[in-house]
């Protein structure tokens, strides 16, 4: 997948005329950066070391990188300073809230679905369909890039891991195979509107609208559902490594 997206970038910017810095770094001054770098550098370490180590969960680990960011910028790099805190906050606050203002709407339409049985109705729907695993797949896999344009992906794994999983497991399909798969699907969900929480984090950020987001990551999109056909069709590609720390 991540190939492929870089071969998309690649592309895309060779097609729009976008250019690279035209400088060389030397020895010494990627030396100088990485020095001056360190501390950032040291942050994923921190953060996936301590969730492997079980020192904090994943949701603590955002509270952990947050007062190491804090920490490192106030004391280290001596940039952060009252004034520019409280701008951090505000425009945190302001990213923050669009965004759970989608999700809690995205949540209640998930309790609306759950109330009335309508995951249950479309496994035995999709159950029902064929006899054949890799059609089961793409209909599943249309089904969660539907329903991920209006639900957020923790309601979806809620919701539908429990009643899609016996229905691809039972056809043979490996549950590591799937959930990959599963995610994957949640993640091109998160990318299409209306509800795709991704793009209007990147409106935020860029001040772009949503149409142009849109328009601009619908290659994008594309790609990830090749790579997801793909995966359908060669399972080994998601399957090798964990096979390999397994030994199946």
């Amino acid at each position: 997948v991540g190939i492929m997206l870089t071969l998309t970038a690649y592309i895309l910017s060779r097609r729009h005329g976008y250019r690279s810095v035209d400088s060389v770094v030397d020895v010494g001054e990627f030396l100088r950066a990485l020095r001056r770098g360190i501390w950032a550098i040291l942050a994923p370490v921190i953060i996936l070391g301590g969730i492997y180590a079980s020192v904090f969960t994943p949701t603590e680990s955002a509270v952990v990188a947050v007062v190491y960011g804090l920490f490192v910028s106030t004391f280290i790099y001596r940039e952060m300073s009252f004034a520019k805190l409280k701008e951090t906050f505000l425009f945190c606050a302001t990213i923050s809230g669009s965004v759970l203002v989608i999700i809690a709407t995205a949540t209640i339409f998930g309790q609306i679905l759950t109330l009335q049985n309508i995951p249950q109705d479309m496994a035995a729907w999709i159950a029902s369909l064929s006899d054949n695993k890799y059609v089961i797949l793409l209909v599943v896999c249309a089904v969660l890039i539907f329903v991920g344009m209006w639900m957020d992906t923790i309601a979806q794994i809620i919701l539908l891991t429990p009643v899609l999983l016996p229905v691809v497991t039972g056809m043979g399909v490996d549950p590591v195979h799937f959930g990959i798969i599963f995610v994957l699907c949640c993640e091109i969900g998160f990318l299409t509107p209306p509800l795709g929480v991704n793009l209007f984090v990147a409106m935020r950020l860029t001040g772009c609208s949503v149409e142009s987001l849109s328009r601009s990551a619908l290659p994008y999109v594309l790609v990830l559902i090749l790579a997801i056909i793909l995966m359908i069709a060669f399972p080994a590609i998601t399957l090798w490594i964990p096979d390999l720390l397994y030994g199946r």
